[in-house]
């Protein structure tokens, strides 16, 4: 591990090597510094560290899955357990449960215990979430789709 102290020492000696440098040089060189020790710190692309420490997944990633999606399409109508789940799927049911964690981390799934079976239903508040932040990018095409319409719709009375 890389530790705050590491970065330190080797900020110093990076420094004392290139000490005859420039300004500029010694400048470019604490930068290159500040990236690498960022890039260690840094969290994986794919998890969120929030502060009690436990690893949260992006949403994002978690619906980049073709099979994760139909999960949630599943259960958009109805609570279904995992083995009903899987009954839809060519995977094994183990493969269908880790699906499911994954997008239980997401808090895009909420589980709710019936006697000795879990069924996993969606939770909406975190899709109206998904929702809100996509609509700002539907509002961007929307325009885009208006305005290429006003061109077709001029364009055409030009050709007849």
């Amino acid at each position: 591990a890389f530790s705050i102290l590491d970065f330190s020492i080797t900020s110093i000696a990076v420094n004392n090597l290139f000490s005859s440098f420039s300004i500029k040089y010694n400048i470019i060189l604490r930068i290159i510094c500040a990236i690498i020790w960022l890039h260690i710190y840094l969290q994986p692309y794919n998890c969120i560290i929030d502060q009690t420490m436990e690893v949260r997944r992006d949403v994002f990633q978690a619906i980049a899955d073709p099979t994760r999606r139909a999960i949630l399409v599943l259960i958009a109508s109805q609570a279904m357990t995992p083995n009903a789940l899987a009954e839809h799927f060519d995977t094994s049911r183990q493969a269908v449960s880790k699906h499911i964690q994954i997008l239980s981390e997401c808090e895009l799934v909420k589980q709710r215990q019936t006697g000795r079976e879990i069924h996993y239903q969606l939770n909406t508040i975190k899709m109206k979430e998904i929702d809100k932040w996509l609509e700002q990018f539907r509002q961007i095409w929307e325009t885009k789709f208006n305005q290429l319409d006003k061109v077709l719709l001029t364009v055409k009375p030009n050709k007849k």
